[in-house]
């Protein structure tokens, strides 16, 4: 059996900050992709909702709450949660039930209505939640976190407030053809340098904002695609959404300390480096045979970092690799062509379909003024709280 599944229709909301519920915009989104996909939503057999914690109830069955705003028709459902990495799991979740022959159309649909400001946990006591003890006890906002790893990458690694400014110049220019996306305004390193700093050595310009949006998939089998006119579908080729190892001696927040490597060795590879590593051996492929990348920037600096998770270069060699121009449009490997995070911000458990979608776009050459040319080999690649992987390899 093959481990191809088919990417029919990809669909999206805009990103913004738009005031109304998290059901909108994924509705939105599912009926685009069911539009992109030429079906109707009587076709549908199965639904995978990626939750969203902060919408209320119906955010926890996020499955059943799209099915329902799309009309009540007999589909199964799902709902998952893996924070940051809902939106790959809900994909893995719907490639499943394809490839056990459990459905042969299943819509993947993830939004959220986020809040104004930085996440944090939800209200109430719970000493056992390492994201609540991080705010409690060391007043850890998400942008605390990504000022330390900046930190972190210029100590190790001689990264500068230059290289980081670099990333956002990038992104923000591809983010300003890209018509979901929040900013669609290019700018300078200059004006980077001079926005307020958040948590030093980053800037405003450096962290991503939260956002409202909404983005969904039509997944198929590839028998299906094929009687659907599909020759030669964009294909779901591996999804990874593997845990961290013991024992994990590098710091990585809301887990505020590291497991003792005293009676086990360390693995050889850090977590983030095996979510791409896995990836890259279910797919049958290696970082060489990579067109695009989309990664999860929820800060400069961590774009950087991702360069050498996915084996894009070597441990210490990402600002390198940006100075070379190999990861902007044209270089060897293009990243964040969407514009990233830079660009759209974070709706939680859209953002890992997000990328799927510009991926697809990319593969199908109707990415527009981003195009990458002869695009045929893509990945995404993010990471959700509490050792959520998440990386999609997705060709044509």
């Amino acid at each position: 059996m093959t481990a191809d599944v088919a990417v029919l229709g990809v669909g999206m909301h805009p990103w913004g900050k738009w005031g109304r519920g998290f059901v909108e915009y994924g509705t939105a989104a599912a009926r685009a992709a069911l539009a992109d996909a030429g079906l109707g939503w009587p076709a549908v057999d199965s639904v995978v909702g990626a939750d969203t914690v902060r919408g209320g109830y119906p955010g926890y069955v996020a499955g059943a709450t799209f099915a329902k705003a799309l009309g009540w028709q007999g589909a199964r459902v799902s709902s998952v949660y893996a924070a940051c990495a809902s939106g790959a799991q809900a994909i893995a979740t719907a490639r499943a039930q394809i490839l056990a022959g459990l459905a042969d159309v299943v819509l993947v649909v993830g939004a959220d209505a986020a809040p104004k400001g930085f996440f944090r946990p939800a209200g109430g006591d719970r000493p056992d939640d390492p994201d609540w003890l991080r705010f409690r006890l060391l007043g850890a906002t998400n942008p605390a976190y990504f000022g330390l790893y900046a930190r972190r990458r210029m100590a190790l690694h001689g990264d500068t407030p230059e290289d980081f400014a670099q990333v956002k110049v990038k992104n923000a220019a591809l983010g300003a053809l890209n018509p979901y996306a929040r900013y669609r305004k290019r700018v300078t390193a200059e004006e980077v340098a001079a926005s307020a700093v958040v948590s030093d050595p980053l800037r405003l310009l450096d962290i991503c904002a939260t956002s409202d949006g909404g983005a969904a998939l039509v997944l198929c089998s590839l028998d299906f695609a094929h009687r659907h006119g599909a020759t030669r579908p964009v294909r779901i080729r591996a999804v990874s959404t593997v845990t961290p190892r013991y024992p994990s001696t590098v710091l990585d927040l809301p887990d505020i300390a590291t497991d003792s490597a005293v009676a086990v060795t360390p693995p050889d590879e850090t977590f983030r480096a095996s979510i791409a590593r896995t990836a890259y051996e279910e797919a049958g492929i290696g970082p060489e045979d990579l067109s695009l990348a989309e990664v999860y920037d929820l800060s400069t600096a961590l774009e950087l970092q991702w360069y050498e998770d996915l084996g894009l270069c070597g441990e210490g060699e990402g600002a390198k690799l940006l100075r070379e121009g190999a990861t902007a449009p044209g270089g060897r490997i293009p990243v964040n062509t969407s514009g990233g995070l830079a660009s759209f911000g974070e709706a939680v458990p859209a953002q890992a379909i997000a990328q799927v979608c510009e991926v697809t776009w990319q593969l199908r050459e109707a990415a527009g003024d981003r195009q990458v040319t002869g695009a045929r080999v893509g990945i995404t690649a993010n990471q959700g709280l509490f050792g959520h992987g998440s990386s999609v390899v997705v060709v044509r």
